[in-house]
Parts: C-alpha cells; sequence; structure tokens
C-alpha cells in the first residue's frame, strides 16, 4: 500500500514575519525620540520628512502621531509652527 501525502492549503505564519506595529507604539516611539532631543538642546523646531529615518516612520505617520501629541503629551509644549513646503514643528519641555 501506498501512502497519501495530504497537503495543507493553508499557509502557516514564518517565524520571522512581525506583527504590524500598534500605533501607540509608534507613538511612543516618537515620544522618546522627542523627549531625548528635547533634553539635549531646550528647543527643537523640525519637518517630519527631516527625522522619519532616524525615527523609523514615514514622514505622514510623524504629522498624524504629531497632531494627537499636541493633546497628550503633558511634558512636552508642541506646536504646528509654521508651513513652507511642509508643517515645521516646534517642541519644548514643560
Amino acid at each position: 500500500m501506498s501512502e497519501a501525502i495530504h497537503m495543507s492549503a493553508t499557509t502557516q505564519p514564518s517565524p520571522d514575519s512581525a506583527e504590524p506595529e500598534s500605533t501607540a507604539s509608534k507613538e511612543e516611539r516618537l515620544r522618546s525620540y522627542l523627549r531625548e532631543k528635547v533634553a539635549e538642546n531646550g528647543e527643537l523646531y523640525f519637518k517630519s520628512k527631516f527625522i522619519a529615518d532616524e525615527v523609523g516612520l514615514s514622514p505622514k505617520e510623524i504629522g498624524a502621531l504629531m497632531v494627537k501629541l499636541t493633546e497628550s503629551a503633558s511634558d512636552l509644549e508642541v506646536e504646528k509652527w509654521s508651513y513652507t513646503s511642509a508643517t515645521t514643528w516646534r517642541i519644548e519641555p514643560v
């Protein structure tokens, strides 16, 4: 008698496939980065596109998270400072 080989149509997740990162995790990563920069410099002006690589987020993600941080970051003063080809954000410690 020959043995039958059964193949499953379902795919198993590969061990190195990561879960999508949560918005809260991204927000915390950005907040930590900003706290560190403000601790070093006292005040920070930046455009999302210039810190995107350092933070590991897209400029669009940073912009959306900055809007949230204006409300939720009690230890940072977050201000939408100006707009010239992209939003410039101003951050300082509270």
